[in-house]
């Protein structure tokens, strides 16, 4: 679908509901006035096509939910920003234009998946489009909730539940954890699973919508981490995992038996909607996730707006194994070759702190930029479709849903480091499984910070210095460096820091308590 269109059905979803744009509280803004929507197949379809324009919005899935995996010790800011290294030290306080939009887009949303589903299953259109509408909208409201819940729940308090039958009330107050948000995330995505068709039964206008093997995704993805609060829930994780890999659609990963290429061009335009994909920011030369101008090196040695943010460390480029040939196609370093609007540049950088920039989302930058770049630099979108879930999550959550449980996760595991050109691990153990997730996942929307709160290692993980390369002569490719500090230690408290601090206007206009400690 394309992010116009999006635009377009928000809109008129926005006059049937009589929602104010600035929503950020809770309560719905009125209720139906349209009278002639919620009648046709269209009305249905423009609902439905709302459901998705905040994919592409910078404060979603450009920058705004990557601001709190910049936290991580993957990667550091890159440039002068009070706001981010607010959030990235844990001293924000909610209220930075970096991070608080999030919380109230992602209720908008919600709200949208609430109209669709209160008034949809009356409406007199083919089974087909219904199903798919609802299961649209149990999904989209499923994988909103994931992103919040995660980041703003514990077992101290989850985020407000609001579905299409509470959604006249009042006040929403915090349920008692973050249980009961998995709960709700769980059935919307069984039920998402149960209606939605398969990817590949997708025409090509119809490509970006929720599918299948996107709800059991989240679905492995929601259990694994209930998981940390109930271990019963890993079994359920392999289960769903499992099964994205046998509903009929194909999902496997891109493997030619080419190590050197083919993890390379699961980040490639032509593959956008390869058999690895699961779910994306959908992309276009003229809407869509600014990511990949945003980690380009600020100003793009002066041919295109890069924004010169997010660059990856030391740390993470040490992780990875010798012979792994996903290094040079996650990670730029000096000296390295790559092509670049229609020729070919030897890397080196002004503005890297770390001597690094991320290399995967690249491709779009190889050619000339009238052929896949957006020609307004302020707003560097491109013709790729930014990864949010791949196959090779998928199945690196089997294996740590395998791995938890005492049995063999090898064979998920392996999958994914063979198609690296590296040997096979036997016994693979859960150090394993957080070695394959860093540097398979790196730069990528799966969040290693999320996975060191998970998995318990964030406080011993920010304790220790950032480091990378500082060069002597940052203008020549083959200039010698020093290894220096480019963020310091930070001091991480779990008692506070396991969840972010929701924006203080929304907790205002939902009547909730911040979250303990903020």
């Amino acid at each position: 679908m394309k992010p116009s269109t999006l635009l377009l059905a928000a809109g008129l979803l926005a006059t049937a509901t009589s929602c104010k744009d600035s929503f950020t509280e809770l309560t719905p803004q009125g209720t139906i006035t349209a009278a002639n929507f919620w009648q046709t197949a269209d009305d249905a379809t423009a609902a439905s096509n709302a459901l998705y324009t905040y994919m592409y919005n910078d404060d979603m899935f450009g920058r705004g939910f990557f601001w709190f995996i910049n936290a991580s010790d993957d990667m550091v800011t890159g440039r002068t920003r009070a706001n981010a290294f607010a959030t990235r030290n844990f001293t924000a306080t909610g209220n930075e234009s970096d991070i608080n939009k999030m919380y109230s887009y992602s209720y908008r949303v919600i709200r949208r998946c609430n109209e669709v589903l209160r008034h949809v299953p009356d409406m007199n259109i083919s089974s087909s489009l219904k199903n798919r509408v609802l299961g649209e909208a149990y999904f989209m409201r499923a994988f909103s909730y994931f992103h919040i819940a995660s980041r703003y729940g514990d077992l101290r308090a989850g985020v407000p539940i609001v579905t299409e039958d509470n959604m006249d009330q009042n006040d929403f107050p915090r349920p008692a954890n973050v249980i009961e948000n998995y709960k709700l995330i769980a059935s919307d995505l069984q039920k998402a699973a149960d209606l939605l068709p398969l990817v590949t039964s997708y025409g090509s206008n119809d490509l970006g919508r929720a599918h299948k093997d996107a709800a059991l995704g989240y679905l492995a993805k929601t259990y694994v981490y209930w998981a940390q609060y109930d271990a019963s829930k890993w079994a359920l994780a392999e289960d769903a995992a499992t099964k994205v890999a046998t509903t009929g659609s194909g999902r496997a990963l891109l493997n030619t038996g080419n190590p050197s290429s083919d993890f390379r061009s699961v980040f490639s335009i032509n593959k956008n909607w390869s058999s690895e994909y699961i779910w994306s920011a959908v992309s276009g030369k003229t809407d869509g996730s600014i990511l990949p101008g945003v980690l380009l090196e600020n100003k793009g040695w002066g041919l295109y707006n890069g924004f010169g943010y997010f660059q990856p460390t030391l740390g993470l480029y040490n992780e990875f194994e010798a012979g792994d040939a996903r290094r040079s196609a996650t990670i730029l370093s000096f000296g390295d070759t790559f092509p670049y609007l229609g020729s070919t540049r030897t890397y080196y950088s002004t503005n890297s702190l770390t001597g690094f920039q991320f290399n995967k989302y690249m491709q779009p930058f190889a050619t000339p930029a009238t052929d896949h770049l957006n020609s307004n630099g302020n707003e560097p979108t491109t013709d790729l479709n930014v990864p949010i879930m791949r196959y090779a999550e998928v199945l690196l959550l089997k294996a740590e849903a395998q791995i938890m449980q005492g049995k063999s996760g090898d064979a998920a595991l392996n999958a994914v480091r063979l198609r690296a050109g590296l040997t096979a691990k036997s016994g693979a153990t859960l150090a394993d499984l957080k070695h394959e997730r860093r540097v398979e996942l790196a730069g990528e929307f799966a969040d290693r910070h999320a996975d060191l709160v998970r998995w318990g290692d964030a406080q011993a993980t920010y304790a220790q210095p950032q480091l990378g390369r500082s060069y002597a002569d940052k203008t020549n490719p083959n200039s010698t460096f020093t290894i220096v500090t480019v963020w310091p230690a930070r001091t991480f408290n779990p008692a506070i820091h396991n969840v972010w601090p929701i924006p203080p206007a929304d907790l205002a206009n939902s009547h909730i308590a911040q979250n303990q400690g903020w």
